[in-house]
């Protein structure tokens, strides 16, 4: 049987997941563009259950794959019918300090707590990390275009939300916000921006300015 940590117990993991609906910074039209980050709304906790030997050597490791629940998420063979995401990376450490997930990531799970009883190599504890998740089957909020997932991309739209930010929304109006800009290119700075440019969007990474044009 397959045991299940209780929420608030010490050595629990905490998932959060990030993604549902990306929110970005906007880069104010005058000073320097800077690498931003694209926000990750915290989405619901979920509680990870213990896993037992032989799903390999780290918990949620690159390829393995998660069930999908209304408050928890659990470690499953890829082949089992409860699979619902994929892991296409793997990285120790916080979101805000680690690596970039992929650009089409859906969502991504957050390791926040370690357990010094039960976890994947006995050596005491699950270390802090995070795992970028892919579903299965669609729909894909990270696509471009799609909506979600927790980075602004190329091919993404995004609308005014009234506090200085700008959040996605799906490019073909099938979600709850109208669009009223579509990314077209990601620069190194403004000035690499095309001439229609009507916004500017903060993303991260080489190129941290999202160049917007009005829908």
């Amino acid at each position: 049987m397959r045991a299940r940590w209780s929420v608030g117990a010490l050595g629990a993991l905490l998932f959060l997941v990030a993604g549902v609906s990306s929110g970005c910074g906007l880069l104010p039209r005058s000073g320097p563009a800077g690498d931003g980050v694209s926000g990750t709304p915290t989405g619901s906790g979920a509680l990870a259950s213990a896993r037992p030997s032989g799903y390999g050597a780290v918990f949620l490791g690159v390829d393995e794959c998660s069930s999908f629940g209304t408050s928890s998420f659990t470690e499953v063979p890829c082949t089992s019918e409860r699979a619902a995401a994929r892991v296409v990376a793997r990285f120790d450490g916080t979101v805000a300090q680690g690596p970039l997930c992929p650009a089409t990531t859906d969502f991504v799970l957050h390791i926040s707590e370690q357990s010094p009883s039960s976890d994947e190599d006995g050596d005491g504890s699950v270390p802090q990390g995070y795992a970028c998740m892919r579903n299965l089957e669609p729909p894909h909020p990270g696509d471009p275009g799609g909506g979600g997932g927790p980075r602004t991309i190329v091919g993404d739209c995004v609308y005014g939300s009234g506090d200085g930010q700008v959040r996605e929304t799906a490019c073909d109006g099938s979600g709850p916000r109208k669009p009223q800009y579509e990314v077209v290119k990601a620069a190194s700075a403004r000035a690499e921006c095309p001439r229609d440019t009507a916004l500017y969007v903060r993303l991260r990474g080489t190129d941290p300015v999202g160049c917007a044009r009005r829908l």
